[in-house]
């Protein structure tokens, strides 16, 4: 199969063209393969760290009884709390909202920063059995009675014309 007499042919060669195009779509499909990967395998080292740290404060908490005096959710750095805690919070931390609650533990005016999930359903001026662990407020119970839940969240216009037009041709197959 060489070259006869040093001149070179194209003969028995195929070509093969991809356009640019395609080129510019396979590099991108790689890479947010790549991204994929890379972000499954950090979700999952994040979820590993989670579960050790609700293992961690499920261990140090403690039942206190609590006076609520104001809930807010406010940045980490207005909130309050001691400098020790703003210092170890991640610097992109700082400027986020956190469910922040004041009370009153005992005979000290306290600032703890409450979970989420729990935060429309803690009351104000109210007394309360509160799971703490350290600054953290975990879960809740009223100490007098139950807790009442917080009103129901207002529907938009959508979900009120949907229910409008169910009624409408609920009549009308009658």
């Amino acid at each position: 199969m060489g070259i006869p007499c040093g001149i070179f042919t194209d003969m028995n060669k195929e070509e093969f063209i991809v356009s640019t195009v395609t080129i510019v779509l396979l590099v991108i499909l790689a890479i947010l393969a790549i991204t994929f990967v890379v972000l499954y395998f950090l979700g999952k080292r994040m979820q590993k760290k989670q579960e050790e740290q609700q293992v961690q404060i499920q261990s140090t908490s403690q039942t206190v009884s609590l006076l609520i005096i104001d809930k807010k959710r406010m940045k980490i750095k207005d909130a309050g709390l001691p400098p020790a805690v703003v210092a170890q919070t991640p610097r992109l931390m700082r400027g986020s909202k956190v469910p922040v609650v004041k009370a009153k533990a005992g005979p000290k005016i306290m600032t703890f920063i409450c979970d989420a999930a729990i935060f429309d359903n803690i009351p104000v001026k109210k007394e309360v059995k509160a799971v703490v662990s350290g600054l953290y407020i975990t879960s809740v119970k009223g100490l007098h009675g139950s807790i009442t839940t917080a009103a129901p969240v207002k529907k938009g216009l959508r979900a009120r014309l949907q229910k409008k037009y169910k009624e409408a041709s609920a009549r009308l197959q009658k």
